[in-house]
């Protein structure tokens, strides 16, 4: 407890604790619909996305300025949500291969872009590669003020659009019928995973920012039916991750923040693969022992 009070009273470490703290549940609840939706990759694609836009806004403005580059991410991430439905509207491919191509055209021409910029005679100065893996240890203040009024904001969307979200969600037929546009709720969706994504990457990277979103969800599915219970512990699967994963990144020298608490959270989803009480592949085993076990002792018996 008294470790735990002197990480808050570290005015970096308070940062980081309550900056992904914020992001991890804000994260968690939206990677719920991501994951129930079946579209996993749409995180993936989204926050891959955004490299290019940040690497471009520091091409034009010349400043490290967190809100530019963000801004250029997010622009960014926008384009390439627009460019996967282009692309499934238009072509025959579908959702899965319309995902993983945006995901590998803009996150190599990322690299590309970041790979000139390294390259140019101000390379130290940029400092750009910390949004690939994340780099905690940069949340200010500010950024901790953005986080929490951005994942605020979608937690409120998300109350309010509760019942349209859950019927869209889990019967499009029934919520057309309803009048509820399953369009409007889908770009409702995308429009709140961009802030989400762009807010965490600095903190987590664009490369393991889909991973705080999906993992929390996956291993709150194992737990329960319900789409509340669900989203509750989504949420706190994702705020704990981030709070454990910045404590044994700061406990451990040179031990990024970013990959432990995508490491932490994924533990999550596969304890919760293996121990849930219904899901879980250890209960199954068991029950399904006892039931050889009863099988047998019929067989014996007659």
């Amino acid at each position: 407890m008294h470790t735990f009070v002197n990480f808050f009273s570290d005015y970096t470490m308070r940062n980081v604790l309550l900056g992904t703290l914020f992001l991890g549940v804000g994260s968690g609840v939206l990677g719920c619909f991501i994951v129930l939706r079946r579209q996993s990759l749409l995180g993936d694609a989204i926050s891959h996305a955004a490299l290019p836009g940040i690497v471009i806004a520091f091409l034009l403005t010349g400043t490290k300025t967190i809100g530019i580059l963000l801004t250029g991410g997010a622009i960014s991430s926008l384009i390439g949500t627009l460019c996967i439905t282009a692309i499934m509207r238009t072509t025959k491919i579908d959702k899965d291969g319309a995902h993983g191509n945006i995901l590998g055209v803009f996150f190599g021409l990322g690299f590309l872009l970041l790979t000139h910029v390294q390259k140019s005679p101000d390379a130290a100065k940029a400092g750009l590669d910390k949004f690939i893996f994340g780099q905690g240890a940069t949340i200010m203040h500010y950024d901790v003020m953005l986080i929490a009024c951005v994942e605020c904001v979608i937690l409120a969307c998300v109350f309010l659009f509760w019942k349209e979200l859950k019927i869209t969600m889990f019967d499009p037929t029934i919520a057309t019928v309803m009048g509820f546009s399953s369009k409007k709720l889908e770009l409702l969706l995308v429009a709140l995973i961009v802030p989400s994504i762009v807010a965490g990457i600095q903190s987590v990277g664009v490369i393991l920012m889909s991973a705080l979103l999906v993992a929390p969800a996956a291993a709150a599915r194992q737990w329960t039916h319900r789409l509340g219970i669900m989203c509750m512990l989504a949420a706190f699967f994702g705020g704990s991750a981030g709070v454990v994963g910045s404590v044994i990144s700061a406990c451990t020298t040179k031990l990024a923040t970013g990959p432990v608490i995508v490491l932490v959270s994924t533990s999550y989803a596969f304890l919760s693969l293996l121990v849930s009480p219904k899901r879980g592949i250890l209960p199954r085993m068991l029950r399904t022992a006892k039931y050889m076990h009863l099988q047998k002792a019929k067989e014996a018996a007659a």
